[in-house]
């Protein structure tokens, strides 16, 4: 503290400088047992707060250190409107991104977090930091957004900000198709946050259920049923609606790739309206997806049922902080629904125009469209194209290590190859399959031992 603010502090009423105080520990959302530490007691506190006390030079500063802030700001005031003028920026870039003006939401948390920075608002610029993260994000920009993301993991003191972070960077890894890492980064802020009060946030919940998607992308199903059941019991305790709602949305998904569709659905019309009685648009939208992708595979198929949902999901998605990918996602699900009810050419057209949106943003997703666009082809009777679209697919998979699904198309490809009697090719399909799943041809090994 230099001399000028040290002349000021016994200049300055106490009731001022206590109210300035709590006003920058409660924007802290800190307790006064948080501001003391171990640097004054709680009653120290409370009677700066009250006025009944002016603190000595050495006390100023070190509770202006805990709350990240200049001594100036407690002491004049500016700094405290120029906080509460960042704050609100902020606050206006994350409207602009739930409004789902994306271009602007960048711009004005970019602006902001620079406006933090020059101003030493260190405690703002996380949360500015977020808000880039999630405008690139829905933008399509993964790859600039894991960057964005990473630092605001890395930091163990970020509080509940860190784990949405992580839950966003888990998400992005996934998409992007770095599963291991997705897997990796939601483990350890999970173990971390074990046994602390963040643990009973509703972010905890949703922190898990995206690891479990990640490890069921991976291949590790039965990790994954086990990490879902997990999160629903410790949603259930929290008796928090968006945490349960996430919990058996996610139980919802393993139970439909299981085959249990029907289970599958019920637990996704509970989450549906869990999600129903909120104002997330985009995760309500999400799950209509989901629950129209499942209605595709009753038997028989729900066709007009799963294309209502999709209507709706279109809708609110247009309406909340949605991106491309998510709308592609619709335009996804669409396409099956059209091949579903005989529209082939439509839903191959679709299909192809959802691979070229998401064939660099959504690695994973291209290829799902790419084998839809095949299932068209070989529905129009085109073998050979469609066979190729599935050869494409699992180029996509492969290459970002997702063996599981790549595995599923190249046994799909040769049930198509089996049905026209291409019976060499369907036969080199059925290995490549057992090959994506680790399994290898020992009887090589074996004669070569008896030699």
């Amino acid at each position: 503290m230099d001399a000028g603010d040290a002349g000021l502090l016994y200049e300055i009423h106490p009731t001022e400088l206590g109210r300035r105080l709590r006003a920058a520990r409660l924007a802290k959302g800190w307790t006064q047992t948080d501001l003391a530490g171990d640097l004054v007691s709680v009653g120290y506190i409370s009677r700066l707060e009250s006025g009944q006390r002016r603190p000595n030079s050495t006390v100023l500063a070190g509770l202006a250190a805990r709350l990240d802030i200049p001594v100036d700001q407690l002491l004049r005031g500016e700094s405290a409107r120029e906080h509460d003028e960042t704050k609100l920026a902020i606050d206006f870039a994350e409207l602009a991104l739930e409004s789902g003006d994306f271009l602007e939401a960048e711009a004005r948390s970019r602006a902001a977090r620079d406006q933090a920075v020059d101003r030493a608002f260190h405690d703002l610029v996380p949360r500015a930091s977020f808000l880039v993260a999630r405008a690139l994000e829905v933008q399509g920009s993964i790859d600039d957004a894991i960057l964005e993301l990473e630092p605001l993991v890395d930091d163990r003191e970020g509080g509940i900000l860190r784990v949405k972070a992580a839950i966003a960077l888990s998400r992005c890894l996934r998409e992007s198709g770095d599963l291991t890492k997705a897997i990796d980064i939601a483990e350890v802020v999970l173990r971390e946050v074990a046994d602390t009060p963040l643990d009973g946030a509703d972010e905890a919940v949703q922190l898990a259920v995206t690891l479990a998607a990640a490890y069921y992308e991976r291949g590790d199903t039965g990790q994954a049923v086990r990490t879902c059941r997990k999160a629903i019991d410790k949603a259930e305790r929290i008796a928090s609606p968006q945490a349960r709602a996430a919990a058996y949305w996610n139980a919802s998904m393993l139970e439909a790739e299981r085959g249990a569709v029907r289970d599958a659905i019920a637990l996704a019309e509970r989450a549906l309206a869990l999600l129903s009685d909120g104002q997330d648009g985009r995760n309500l939208a999400r799950l209509r997806m989901e629950l129209a992708s499942m209605q595709l595979r009753l038997d028989p198929p729900e066709v007009m049922a799963a294309t209502d949902h999709l209507d709706q999901a279109d809708q609110e998605l247009r309406q909340s902080s949605a991106g491309a990918i998510d709308l592609a996602r619709v335009d996804l699900t669409r396409a099956r629904a059209q091949l579903l009810n005989g529209d082939v050419g439509g839903a191959g057209a679709l299909a192809a125009t959802v691979y070229a949106a998401a064939s660099e943003r959504a690695p994973i997703m291209a290829a799902d469209a790419k084998s839809v666009e095949g299932q068209a082809w070989a529905a129009a009777g085109a073998i050979d194209k469609a066979a190729q679209c599935y050869r494409e697919a699992v180029l996509v998979l492969t290459g970002v290590g997702s063996d599981r699904n790549a595995a599923q198309l190249w046994f799909e490809l040769a049930g198509l190859l089996e049905s026209v009697d291409e019976l060499d090719a369907a036969r080199d399909a059925y290995r490549s399959a057992a090959a994506s799943t680790g399994l290898r041809d020992r009887s090589l090994v074996v004669r070569t031992a008896r030699v």
